[in-house]
Protein backbone atom coordinates (compact mmCIF):
# COMPACT_ATOMS: atom_id res chain seq x y z
CA UNK A 1 0.00 0.00 0.00
CA UNK A 2 1.47 3.29 -1.17
CA UNK A 3 1.91 6.08 1.61
CA UNK A 4 1.25 9.19 0.72
CA UNK A 5 3.92 12.03 1.67
CA UNK A 6 2.86 14.59 4.00
CA UNK A 7 4.10 17.75 2.62
CA UNK A 8 7.04 19.76 3.82
CA UNK A 9 5.45 23.21 5.46
CA UNK A 10 9.17 24.79 4.99
CA UNK A 11 9.63 23.75 1.53
CA UNK A 12 5.96 24.73 0.20
CA UNK A 13 6.44 28.23 1.95
CA UNK A 14 9.84 28.49 0.23
CA UNK A 15 8.15 28.11 -3.34
CA UNK A 16 5.31 30.31 -2.95
CA UNK A 17 7.72 32.82 -2.07
CA UNK A 18 10.05 32.18 -4.91
CA UNK A 19 7.04 32.42 -7.01
CA UNK A 20 5.44 35.88 -5.80
CA UNK A 21 8.89 37.09 -6.01
CA UNK A 22 9.32 36.25 -9.45
CA UNK A 23 5.62 37.45 -10.12
CA UNK A 24 6.85 40.66 -8.57
CA UNK A 25 9.67 41.29 -10.62
CA UNK A 26 7.79 40.38 -13.65
CA UNK A 27 5.22 42.95 -12.72
CA UNK A 28 7.98 45.72 -11.59
CA UNK A 29 9.72 45.31 -15.32
CA UNK A 30 6.64 45.43 -17.22
CA UNK A 31 5.85 48.78 -15.55
CA UNK A 32 9.14 50.07 -15.78
CA UNK A 33 9.01 49.26 -19.92
CA UNK A 34 7.28 52.18 -21.35
CA UNK A 35 4.37 51.87 -23.82
CA UNK A 36 4.70 54.33 -26.92
CA UNK A 37 1.54 53.77 -28.34
CA UNK A 38 -0.26 56.59 -26.97
CA UNK A 39 2.50 58.76 -28.09
CA UNK A 40 2.70 58.35 -30.70
CA UNK A 41 -1.31 58.12 -31.92
CA UNK A 42 -1.41 61.75 -30.73
CA UNK A 43 1.78 63.28 -31.99
CA UNK A 44 1.61 61.63 -35.56
CA UNK A 45 -1.32 64.28 -37.06
CA UNK A 46 0.87 66.91 -36.18
CA UNK A 47 3.86 65.64 -37.46
CA UNK A 48 4.91 65.94 -41.62
CA UNK A 49 6.73 65.04 -44.16
CA UNK A 50 8.59 68.39 -45.83
CA UNK A 51 10.73 67.84 -49.29
CA UNK A 52 12.19 71.18 -51.39
CA UNK A 53 13.38 71.63 -54.42
CA UNK A 54 16.59 73.57 -55.26
CA UNK A 55 17.36 74.22 -59.37
CA UNK A 56 21.63 74.89 -59.19
CA UNK A 57 23.39 76.00 -62.33
CA UNK A 58 25.68 72.92 -63.49
CA UNK A 59 28.47 73.09 -65.73
CA UNK A 60 29.09 71.06 -68.42
CA UNK A 61 32.92 70.81 -70.34
CA UNK A 62 33.33 67.98 -73.34
CA UNK A 63 35.70 65.64 -73.01
CA UNK A 64 39.52 66.39 -73.76
CA UNK A 65 40.06 65.71 -77.86
CA UNK A 66 35.99 65.08 -78.28
CA UNK A 67 34.20 67.17 -81.10
CA UNK A 68 30.20 66.16 -81.29
CA UNK A 69 29.65 63.87 -84.14
CA UNK A 70 27.41 65.21 -87.22
CA UNK A 71 24.20 63.87 -86.41
CA UNK A 72 20.73 64.71 -88.01
CA UNK A 73 18.97 67.50 -85.74
CA UNK A 74 15.79 64.83 -86.11
CA UNK A 75 18.20 61.84 -84.36
CA UNK A 76 17.69 60.59 -81.09
CA UNK A 77 21.23 60.41 -79.98
CA UNK A 78 21.87 64.07 -81.05
CA UNK A 79 19.78 64.63 -77.67
CA UNK A 80 21.36 62.18 -76.35
CA UNK A 81 24.63 63.69 -77.04
CA UNK A 82 23.31 67.13 -75.68
CA UNK A 83 22.55 66.37 -72.66
CA UNK A 84 25.48 65.25 -71.43
CA UNK A 85 28.14 67.32 -73.66
CA UNK A 86 25.93 69.75 -74.85
CA UNK A 87 26.51 71.61 -78.02
CA UNK A 88 29.61 73.17 -78.08
CA UNK A 89 33.20 73.64 -75.62
CA UNK A 90 30.90 74.86 -72.99
CA UNK A 91 26.74 74.49 -71.48
CA UNK A 92 25.26 76.17 -68.62
CA UNK A 93 22.22 74.71 -67.42
CA UNK A 94 20.01 74.16 -64.21
CA UNK A 95 20.04 70.66 -62.52
CA UNK A 96 17.32 69.76 -60.01
CA UNK A 97 18.28 68.57 -56.77
CA UNK A 98 16.08 67.38 -53.92
CA UNK A 99 16.24 67.57 -49.79
CA UNK A 100 14.01 65.16 -47.75
CA UNK A 101 13.44 66.07 -44.37
CA UNK A 102 10.48 66.27 -41.03
CA UNK A 103 8.46 69.12 -39.43
CA UNK A 104 5.65 69.83 -36.87
CA UNK A 105 3.05 71.89 -36.54
CA UNK A 106 3.22 74.88 -33.39
CA UNK A 107 -0.18 76.76 -34.35
CA UNK A 108 -3.10 75.68 -35.97
CA UNK A 109 -3.32 78.24 -38.56
CA UNK A 110 -0.39 76.54 -40.65
CA UNK A 111 2.92 77.56 -39.10
CA UNK A 112 5.57 74.73 -38.71
CA UNK A 113 8.76 74.10 -37.45
CA UNK A 114 11.89 72.59 -39.22
CA UNK A 115 15.14 72.78 -39.84
CA UNK A 116 17.53 75.35 -41.68
CA UNK A 117 19.06 72.68 -43.60
CA UNK A 118 15.83 71.23 -44.94
CA UNK A 119 14.69 74.05 -46.41
CA UNK A 120 17.78 76.06 -47.51
CA UNK A 121 17.68 77.37 -50.62
CA UNK A 122 14.38 76.19 -51.62
CA UNK A 123 12.55 77.07 -54.92
CA UNK A 124 9.64 75.76 -53.39
CA UNK A 125 8.73 73.12 -50.45
CA UNK A 126 6.00 70.64 -49.98
CA UNK A 127 4.22 69.53 -47.06
CA UNK A 128 2.63 66.16 -46.40
CA UNK A 129 0.36 64.83 -43.27
CA UNK A 130 -0.27 61.51 -42.64
CA UNK A 131 -3.90 61.66 -44.03
CA UNK A 132 -2.27 62.04 -47.00
CA UNK A 133 -3.09 66.08 -47.12
CA UNK A 134 -0.27 68.17 -49.58
CA UNK A 135 0.28 71.62 -49.52
CA UNK A 136 2.32 73.94 -50.22
CA UNK A 137 4.33 76.27 -47.94
CA UNK A 138 6.25 79.40 -47.75
CA UNK A 139 9.73 79.71 -45.74
CA UNK A 140 8.78 82.50 -43.50
CA UNK A 141 12.50 82.82 -41.91
CA UNK A 142 15.48 80.43 -41.30
CA UNK A 143 18.31 80.67 -39.16
CA UNK A 144 21.35 78.66 -40.04
CA UNK A 145 23.37 79.58 -37.02
CA UNK A 146 20.71 77.63 -34.81
CA UNK A 147 19.45 75.35 -37.65
CA UNK A 148 16.04 76.70 -37.06
CA UNK A 149 13.13 77.00 -40.21
CA UNK A 150 9.52 78.54 -40.23
CA UNK A 151 7.26 77.42 -42.70
CA UNK A 152 3.90 78.72 -43.60
CA UNK A 153 0.93 76.52 -44.95
CA UNK A 154 -2.16 77.78 -46.30
CA UNK A 155 -4.55 75.52 -43.52
CA UNK A 156 -6.85 76.32 -40.26
CA UNK A 157 -8.18 73.86 -37.65
CA UNK A 158 -4.56 71.79 -38.40
CA UNK A 159 -3.90 69.81 -35.47
CA UNK A 160 -0.45 71.34 -33.06
CA UNK A 161 2.07 69.37 -30.90
CA UNK A 162 1.93 70.13 -26.70
CA UNK A 163 5.40 72.21 -26.30
CA UNK A 164 7.59 70.93 -23.11
CA UNK A 165 10.31 72.18 -21.48
CA UNK A 166 13.75 70.71 -22.19
CA UNK A 167 15.28 72.03 -19.22
CA UNK A 168 12.82 69.45 -16.90
CA UNK A 169 14.90 66.69 -18.98
CA UNK A 170 16.95 64.97 -16.80
CA UNK A 171 19.48 62.23 -18.28
CA UNK A 172 18.18 58.38 -18.87
CA UNK A 173 14.82 59.39 -19.40
CA UNK A 174 13.00 58.12 -22.15
CA UNK A 175 11.97 59.83 -25.43
CA UNK A 176 10.26 59.42 -28.52
CA UNK A 177 11.34 60.44 -32.37
CA UNK A 178 8.90 61.31 -35.32
CA UNK A 179 9.62 61.57 -38.43
CA UNK A 180 10.32 60.52 -42.37
CA UNK A 181 13.89 58.40 -42.53
CA UNK A 182 14.58 57.92 -46.02
CA UNK A 183 10.86 59.01 -46.88
CA UNK A 184 9.42 56.41 -44.90
CA UNK A 185 6.91 58.58 -43.24
CA UNK A 186 5.76 58.83 -39.75
CA UNK A 187 8.43 56.23 -38.43
CA UNK A 188 8.57 56.33 -35.31
CA UNK A 189 12.19 55.29 -33.21
CA UNK A 190 12.85 55.71 -28.86
CA UNK A 191 15.77 55.60 -26.69
CA UNK A 192 17.17 57.67 -23.61
CA UNK A 193 18.54 61.20 -23.33
CA UNK A 194 22.40 60.62 -23.18
CA UNK A 195 23.73 64.12 -22.19
CA UNK A 196 22.00 67.85 -21.61
CA UNK A 197 24.17 70.87 -22.86
CA UNK A 198 26.41 69.18 -25.68
CA UNK A 199 28.46 71.04 -27.52
CA UNK A 200 29.80 70.86 -30.88
CA UNK A 201 32.64 71.84 -33.02
CA UNK A 202 30.81 73.56 -35.76
CA UNK A 203 28.00 75.00 -33.65
CA UNK A 204 28.43 77.72 -31.11
CA UNK A 205 24.79 79.23 -30.01
CA UNK A 206 23.03 75.10 -29.72
CA UNK A 207 23.31 73.10 -26.59
CA UNK A 208 22.06 70.47 -27.88
CA UNK A 209 20.52 67.23 -26.37
CA UNK A 210 22.16 64.06 -27.27
CA UNK A 211 20.59 61.23 -27.33
CA UNK A 212 20.51 57.62 -28.40
CA UNK A 213 17.21 57.57 -30.64
CA UNK A 214 17.92 56.44 -34.24
CA UNK A 215 18.07 59.48 -36.15
CA UNK A 216 18.86 59.02 -40.32
CA UNK A 217 18.68 61.11 -43.25
CA UNK A 218 14.47 62.28 -43.51
CA UNK A 219 14.16 62.80 -39.50
CA UNK A 220 15.58 66.46 -39.39
CA UNK A 221 13.58 68.92 -38.14
CA UNK A 222 10.93 66.14 -36.42
CA UNK A 223 10.07 66.40 -32.87
CA UNK A 224 11.54 65.31 -29.64
CA UNK A 225 8.96 63.91 -27.40
CA UNK A 226 9.12 62.91 -23.54
CA UNK A 227 6.95 60.58 -22.19
CA UNK A 228 4.36 63.49 -21.25
CA UNK A 229 3.83 64.11 -24.88
CA UNK A 230 5.20 67.10 -25.15
CA UNK A 231 8.00 67.91 -27.71
CA UNK A 232 11.15 69.01 -26.16
CA UNK A 233 13.88 69.47 -28.98
CA UNK A 234 13.80 69.42 -32.66
CA UNK A 235 15.71 66.73 -34.24
CA UNK A 236 19.10 67.60 -36.15
CA UNK A 237 22.11 65.96 -36.48
CA UNK A 238 23.74 62.55 -35.97
CA UNK A 239 27.48 61.71 -35.54
CA UNK A 240 27.85 59.29 -38.05
CA UNK A 241 31.47 57.91 -40.07
CA UNK A 242 29.27 55.74 -42.73
CA UNK A 243 26.59 58.43 -43.42
CA UNK A 244 23.72 56.39 -40.93
CA UNK A 245 22.81 56.00 -37.54
CA UNK A 246 25.74 55.12 -34.84
CA UNK A 247 23.94 55.99 -31.55
CA UNK A 248 24.88 59.37 -31.16
CA UNK A 249 22.04 61.88 -32.21
CA UNK A 250 21.50 65.55 -30.93
CA UNK A 251 18.16 67.85 -31.26
CA UNK A 252 18.01 71.69 -30.56
CA UNK A 253 16.45 72.37 -27.04
CA UNK A 254 12.76 73.51 -27.68
CA UNK A 255 13.21 76.55 -25.92
CA UNK A 256 15.87 77.73 -28.26
CA UNK A 257 13.74 76.56 -31.28
CA UNK A 258 10.73 78.50 -30.34
CA UNK A 259 12.66 81.52 -29.04
CA UNK A 260 14.15 81.73 -33.05
CA UNK A 261 10.42 80.85 -34.64
CA UNK A 262 8.99 83.51 -32.68
CA UNK A 263 11.78 85.78 -33.82
CA UNK A 264 11.54 85.13 -37.95
CA UNK A 265 7.95 85.38 -37.67
CA UNK A 266 7.44 88.95 -35.91
CA UNK A 267 11.01 90.67 -37.97
CA UNK A 268 12.04 87.52 -40.56
CA UNK A 269 15.52 87.72 -38.57
CA UNK A 270 17.17 86.59 -35.50
CA UNK A 271 18.66 88.95 -32.45
CA UNK A 272 21.57 87.29 -30.84
CA UNK A 273 23.00 88.37 -27.82
CA UNK A 274 26.56 89.68 -27.85
CA UNK A 275 29.56 90.42 -25.08
CA UNK A 276 32.28 91.08 -27.39
CA UNK A 277 35.05 88.72 -25.81
CA UNK A 278 36.93 85.93 -27.37
CA UNK A 279 37.49 82.81 -25.09
CA UNK A 280 39.22 79.81 -23.88
CA UNK A 281 39.04 76.97 -22.03
CA UNK A 282 40.88 76.86 -18.69
CA UNK A 283 43.21 73.65 -19.06
CA UNK A 284 44.48 72.12 -15.26
CA UNK A 285 48.06 74.08 -16.42
CA UNK A 286 46.54 77.44 -16.49
CA UNK A 287 43.91 76.54 -13.60
CA UNK A 288 47.22 76.55 -11.62
CA UNK A 289 48.65 79.53 -12.95
CA UNK A 290 45.31 81.58 -12.12
CA UNK A 291 45.39 79.58 -8.19
CA UNK A 292 41.55 77.79 -8.80
CA UNK A 293 41.42 74.49 -7.74
CA UNK A 294 39.99 72.92 -10.73
CA UNK A 295 39.78 74.04 -14.59
CA UNK A 296 36.21 75.45 -15.24
CA UNK A 297 34.95 78.57 -16.54
CA UNK A 298 35.66 81.26 -19.67
CA UNK A 299 39.03 82.43 -20.00
CA UNK A 300 39.00 85.88 -21.69
CA UNK A 301 41.90 86.18 -24.43
CA UNK A 302 40.74 89.24 -25.86
CA UNK A 303 38.43 92.00 -25.02
CA UNK A 304 36.79 94.07 -28.54
CA UNK A 305 37.47 98.49 -28.00
CA UNK A 306 33.59 99.59 -26.94
CA UNK A 307 32.21 96.19 -26.78
CA UNK A 308 29.77 95.39 -23.69
CA UNK A 309 32.15 93.82 -22.14
CA UNK A 310 34.57 96.96 -22.61
CA UNK A 311 31.82 98.72 -20.88
CA UNK A 312 31.27 96.63 -18.57
CA UNK A 313 35.48 96.66 -17.41
CA UNK A 314 35.89 92.92 -18.09
CA UNK A 315 39.83 92.43 -18.49
CA UNK A 316 42.14 90.23 -20.64
CA UNK A 317 43.08 87.56 -17.99
CA UNK A 318 39.42 87.33 -16.34
CA UNK A 319 37.57 84.04 -15.85
CA UNK A 320 34.24 84.10 -16.72
CA UNK A 321 33.13 81.24 -14.01
CA UNK A 322 29.10 82.14 -14.19
CA UNK A 323 26.56 83.96 -16.24
CA UNK A 324 22.88 84.89 -15.23
CA UNK A 325 23.74 82.05 -12.59
CA UNK A 326 24.37 79.58 -14.30
CA UNK A 327 27.89 77.57 -13.18
CA UNK A 328 30.14 77.28 -16.15
CA UNK A 329 32.49 74.18 -16.36
CA UNK A 330 34.11 74.94 -20.00
CA UNK A 331 33.64 77.84 -22.28
CA UNK A 332 31.44 76.05 -24.95
CA UNK A 333 28.83 76.61 -22.12
CA UNK A 334 29.08 80.70 -22.58
CA UNK A 335 28.10 81.20 -26.20
CA UNK A 336 24.47 79.47 -26.01
CA UNK A 337 23.51 81.28 -22.98
CA UNK A 338 24.56 84.90 -24.41
CA UNK A 339 23.46 84.00 -27.61
CA UNK A 340 19.78 83.35 -26.50
CA UNK A 341 19.88 86.30 -24.01
CA UNK A 342 17.88 89.48 -24.77
CA UNK A 343 19.71 92.10 -26.58
CA UNK A 344 19.94 95.60 -24.29
CA UNK A 345 18.76 93.77 -21.10
CA UNK A 346 21.30 93.51 -18.38
CA UNK A 347 22.87 90.38 -17.14
CA UNK A 348 24.97 89.09 -14.07
CA UNK A 349 28.77 88.12 -14.23
CA UNK A 350 30.08 86.12 -11.87
CA UNK A 351 34.49 86.65 -12.69
CA UNK A 352 37.58 85.24 -11.21
CA UNK A 353 40.33 87.96 -11.27
CA UNK A 354 43.55 87.86 -9.22
CA UNK A 355 42.53 84.55 -7.77
CA UNK A 356 39.20 86.68 -6.41
CA UNK A 357 35.97 86.07 -7.54
CA UNK A 358 33.48 89.49 -7.94
CA UNK A 359 30.22 90.25 -9.59
CA UNK A 360 29.55 92.16 -12.43
CA UNK A 361 26.68 93.36 -14.40
CA UNK A 362 27.14 93.86 -18.00
CA UNK A 363 24.49 95.08 -21.19
CA UNK A 364 24.25 92.60 -23.64
CA UNK A 365 24.59 93.73 -27.34
CA UNK A 366 23.73 92.87 -30.59
CA UNK A 367 25.76 90.30 -32.45
CA UNK A 368 26.01 91.82 -36.28
CA UNK A 369 25.84 88.04 -38.65
CA UNK A 370 28.48 89.65 -40.39
CA UNK A 371 31.29 91.23 -39.07
CA UNK A 372 34.46 89.48 -39.77
CA UNK A 373 37.38 89.59 -38.24
CA UNK A 374 40.35 90.20 -40.46
CA UNK A 375 43.76 87.66 -40.59
CA UNK A 376 46.94 88.69 -39.55
CA UNK A 377 50.11 87.74 -41.46
CA UNK A 378 53.02 86.83 -39.50
CA UNK A 379 56.12 88.68 -41.49
CA UNK A 380 59.88 87.78 -41.60
CA UNK A 381 61.54 87.78 -38.17
CA UNK A 382 65.13 89.25 -38.20
CA UNK A 383 67.95 88.58 -35.75
CA UNK A 384 65.26 87.62 -33.10
CA UNK A 385 67.38 88.01 -29.63
CA UNK A 386 67.78 84.44 -27.72
CA UNK A 387 65.82 83.83 -24.00
CA UNK A 388 67.92 80.54 -23.68
CA UNK A 389 66.63 79.45 -20.57
CA UNK A 390 62.85 78.96 -22.23
CA UNK A 391 64.23 77.93 -25.96
CA UNK A 392 62.83 81.17 -27.01
CA UNK A 393 64.23 84.07 -29.35
CA UNK A 394 61.77 87.35 -29.79
CA UNK A 395 61.98 90.31 -31.54
CA UNK A 396 60.50 93.53 -31.11
CA UNK A 397 57.81 94.77 -33.01
CA UNK A 398 58.12 97.95 -35.33
CA UNK A 399 55.78 100.15 -37.01
CA UNK A 400 56.29 98.43 -40.48
CA UNK A 401 55.83 95.04 -39.10
CA UNK A 402 52.64 96.27 -36.88
CA UNK A 403 51.25 97.41 -40.10
CA UNK A 404 51.40 94.68 -41.69
CA UNK A 405 50.00 92.50 -38.70
CA UNK A 406 47.15 95.09 -38.25
CA UNK A 407 48.19 95.32 -34.68
CA UNK A 408 46.08 98.51 -33.26
CA UNK A 409 47.43 97.87 -29.60
CA UNK A 410 51.27 98.88 -29.16
CA UNK A 411 53.52 96.73 -27.02
CA UNK A 412 54.26 93.02 -27.61
CA UNK A 413 57.41 90.72 -28.39
CA UNK A 414 57.53 88.59 -31.73
CA UNK A 415 58.38 84.91 -31.90
CA UNK A 416 61.18 84.61 -33.95
CA UNK A 417 62.03 80.68 -33.22
CA UNK A 418 61.44 77.90 -31.16
CA UNK A 419 63.94 75.35 -29.71
CA UNK A 420 62.96 72.10 -27.21
CA UNK A 421 63.09 73.65 -23.95
CA UNK A 422 59.19 74.70 -21.96
CA UNK A 423 58.12 77.25 -25.18
CA UNK A 424 58.11 74.90 -27.18
CA UNK A 425 56.47 72.56 -24.77
CA UNK A 426 53.70 75.38 -23.98
CA UNK A 427 52.56 75.37 -27.27
CA UNK A 428 54.24 77.99 -28.94
CA UNK A 429 55.22 78.66 -31.80
CA UNK A 430 57.16 80.66 -34.44
CA UNK A 431 55.37 83.79 -35.33
CA UNK A 432 53.08 84.41 -32.46
CA UNK A 433 53.11 87.13 -30.36
CA UNK A 434 53.44 87.80 -26.76
CA UNK A 435 50.70 90.44 -25.62
CA UNK A 436 51.16 89.17 -22.05
CA UNK A 437 53.02 87.08 -18.94
CA UNK A 438 52.23 86.62 -15.79
CA UNK A 439 48.75 89.23 -16.07
CA UNK A 440 51.48 92.05 -17.14
CA UNK A 441 51.14 93.59 -20.49
CA UNK A 442 54.46 92.98 -22.67
CA UNK A 443 55.86 96.54 -24.02
CA UNK A 444 58.78 94.90 -25.66
CA UNK A 445 61.47 92.16 -26.13
CA UNK A 446 63.31 94.04 -23.02
CA UNK A 447 60.22 93.88 -20.75
CA UNK A 448 59.78 90.13 -21.54
CA UNK A 449 63.08 89.17 -20.14
CA UNK A 450 62.59 91.36 -17.38
CA UNK A 451 59.15 89.60 -16.75
CA UNK A 452 60.55 86.49 -16.93
CA UNK A 453 63.28 87.09 -14.26
CA UNK A 454 61.00 89.16 -12.05
CA UNK A 455 58.80 85.81 -11.96
CA UNK A 456 61.67 83.82 -9.74
CA UNK A 457 60.35 80.85 -8.45
CA UNK A 458 57.32 80.31 -10.24
CA UNK A 459 56.54 77.03 -11.41
CA UNK A 460 54.02 77.59 -14.09
CA UNK A 461 52.89 81.49 -15.46
CA UNK A 462 50.02 81.91 -18.04
CA UNK A 463 51.34 83.74 -21.45
CA UNK A 464 48.94 85.74 -23.73
CA UNK A 465 49.94 85.04 -27.24
CA UNK A 466 48.37 86.50 -30.30
CA UNK A 467 48.59 83.56 -33.97
CA UNK A 468 47.00 84.80 -36.69
CA UNK A 469 44.55 86.86 -35.54
CA UNK A 470 43.04 85.41 -32.85
CA UNK A 471 44.47 85.50 -28.97
CA UNK A 472 45.28 82.01 -26.87
CA UNK A 473 46.56 81.57 -23.43
CA UNK A 474 48.73 79.09 -22.89
CA UNK A 475 50.34 77.86 -19.45
CA UNK A 476 54.55 78.01 -19.42
CA UNK A 477 56.22 75.86 -16.90
CA UNK A 478 59.43 78.11 -15.44
CA UNK A 479 60.52 75.07 -13.13
CA UNK A 480 59.61 71.74 -11.63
Amino acid sequence: MNKLAKPNCQSWFGGLMLIGALLAASSVQARALPDFTVLAETNSPAVVNISSEQKTQVHRRMPKGFSMPDLPEDSPFSELFKHFFGEGMEDFGERESQSLGSGFVVSSDGYILTNHHVVADADSVQVRFSDRRSYEAKVIGSDKASDVALIKIDAENLPTVKIGKSSDLKVGEWVLAIGSPFGFDHTVTAGIVSAKGRSLPSENYVPFIQTDVAINPGNSGGPLINMDGEVIGVNSQIYSRTGGFMGLSFSIPIELAMNVADQLREHGSVARGYLGVLIQDVDRNLAETFGMDQPHGALVSRVMAGSPADKAGLKVGDVIVEFNGRRLLNSSQLPPLVGTSRVDEKASLKVLRNGKERDMSIVVGRLDEGEQQAGGKSPEPAAPDEIEQLGLSVIDIDSKVREELGLDESGGALVGGVSPGPAQEAGMRRGDIVLMFDGVDVKDAAHLRELIERAGDKRTVAVLIKRADSPLFLALRLGD
